[in-house]
């Protein structure tokens, strides 16, 4: 199964199948510490059982159902204040993947940090876990999930690509992941060569809820805002009652 070949340089050249794993993202972190992996290694599972999402939430995914990986980056070419943009071209990189399947009517958006949107449900979502040496990212395991054939969700506001698509047959996962590692090298590449304004004005055109009047959750108070863009390091920007305020990832739920 994943018998792969992608028209890459490095992303999935080389590929590590486990039928059943708790998570690829500990999988592949364990492989960095005991043998050296070259970088564009993709641990997959059909069967993840223990996957995590953010915030330490649990990622839910029927087995053979959906592609559940883990890729091995260096971006030693960033800093640790830096690691945001990492975030940036990973999410471009899955979008433009599943833009090729929802490319006009109910286009695919970025929900802050990095998770992929169809409509107003969670199709997709990524979780990097980086590892610093002195001030610089030495490797990078970047956890990600899509919704693929799976049909029935005990979480209401999620969606798959085949529940999405209203179509009775299953997407092909092999096919997919030879997509979908094209796509995250050619954004990956994209960063490493300097493309990061380019880059930063493309996520926010796809941010999810971008320039919109919605209600937040921030220290336990219901608020209006709108998203106006991200700082350097990552933290969403809302204006309310005209101010400018930044928030982090545990500091603030999207709610209506």
């Amino acid at each position: 199964m994943y018998n792969i070949t992608p028209k890459t340089l490095f992303v999935g050249r080389k590929l590590i199948f486990l039928p059943t794993c708790h998570s690829t993202n500990d999988t592949a972190t364990t492989l960095l510490k005991d043998e050296k992996v070259f970088e564009g290694t993709i641990v997959v599972t059909s069967n993840q059982t223990a996957g995590r999402g953010q915030r330490g939430n649990q990622w839910e995914a029927e087995a053979s159902k959906n592609l559940t990986f883990s890729l091995i980056l260096n971006p030693t070419f960033l800093t640790a204040s830096e690691q945001f943009q990492l975030n940036i071209a990973i999410s471009l990189g899955s979008h433009d993947f599943l833009k090729i399947y929802y490319p006009t009517e109910y286009p695919i958006k970025i929900k802050w940090p990095n998770d992929l949107y169809h409509k107003d449900k969670k199709i997709g979502g990524i979780l990097i876990e980086n590892i610093l040496k002195r001030y610089t990212i030495e490797h990078s395991v970047i956890g990600i999930g899509i919704n693929v054939n799976q049909s029935n969700f005990t979480e209401s506001k999620a969606v798959s690509m085949k529940l999405a698509s209203e179509q009775p047959n299953d997407f092909d996962l092999t096919i997919l992941l030879t997509e979908l590692a094209q796509c995250l090298e050619q954004n990956y590449l994209l960063l490493r060569n300097g493309g990061l304004e380019v880059m930063k004005s493309r996520y926010l055109q796809h941010l999810y809820w971008y320039q919109e009047q919605h209600t937040f959750r921030g220290q336990a108070h219901l608020f209006e805002g709108k998203i106006v863009g991200i700082d350097a390091i990552g933290r969403l920007a809302l204006e309310t009652q005209g101010i400018i305020q930044y928030f982090g990832l545990k500091e603030i739920e999207f709610i209506e």
